[in-house]
């Protein structure tokens, strides 16, 4: 199973010259004011651990996940800003998994990753049709990555152009 990550801390100074504890980038959840939480999900624990650790380097709580199952049972007991998840999973596809925590939670923000050529036909299936996921394909690209999860958790990021991620509408 997969660890819980959390974001890094480093002292800081505040004017009155006492050191108190802020997270490396800022990086605040415009409502509570926590880091945003982010659940990163592949079947290849390389690219998970990887994906959540740059994630956290840049100041966001990530937690990795191995399979859509297992990251399911995460975002039941703990719902996350967003949510990462490769479409091919074992078990629970990622398409499954991002339709189930939309029906569940509508404001969890979904970005499917895919290698697959037809991933973006599989996303404009019917069961998909109430929701507009975006797609970002393999491999990622950090610095792409990064710009979209600051622009979809809207804590900055300018948007991707073409050669960055597609978002695909829903299906009329």
């Amino acid at each position: 199973m997969g660890r819980a990550v959390s974001p890094s801390v480093v002292p800081a100074v505040v004017p009155t010259g006492k050191a108190s504890l802020s997270y490396k980038s800022g990086r605040r959840s415009r409502i509570s004011g926590r880091p945003p939480r982010i659940l990163v999900v592949d079947d290849e624990s390389v690219t998970a651990d990887t994906l959540a650790e740059i994630l956290r380097y840049k100041g966001y709580a990530t937690e990795a996940a191995y399979d859509g199952t297992g990251a399911l049972e995460r975002v039941l007991l703990s719902p996350p800003d967003l949510v990462i998840t490769d479409v091919a999973l074992p078990g629970m596809s990622g398409v499954q998994l991002a339709v189930t925590i939309k029906r569940v939670y509508p404001d969890c923000k979904i970005l499917l990753c895919s290698g697959q050529a037809s991933t973006p036909e599989l996303i404009r299936s019917p069961h998909c049709a109430p929701y507009d996921f975006t797609l970002l394909s393999k491999p990622v690209r950090p610095r792409d990555l990064l710009a979209l999860v600051e622009h979809r958790l809207g804590t900055g990021g300018p948007v991707l152009g073409t050669s960055g991620p597609v978002s695909v509408p829903a299906a009329a």
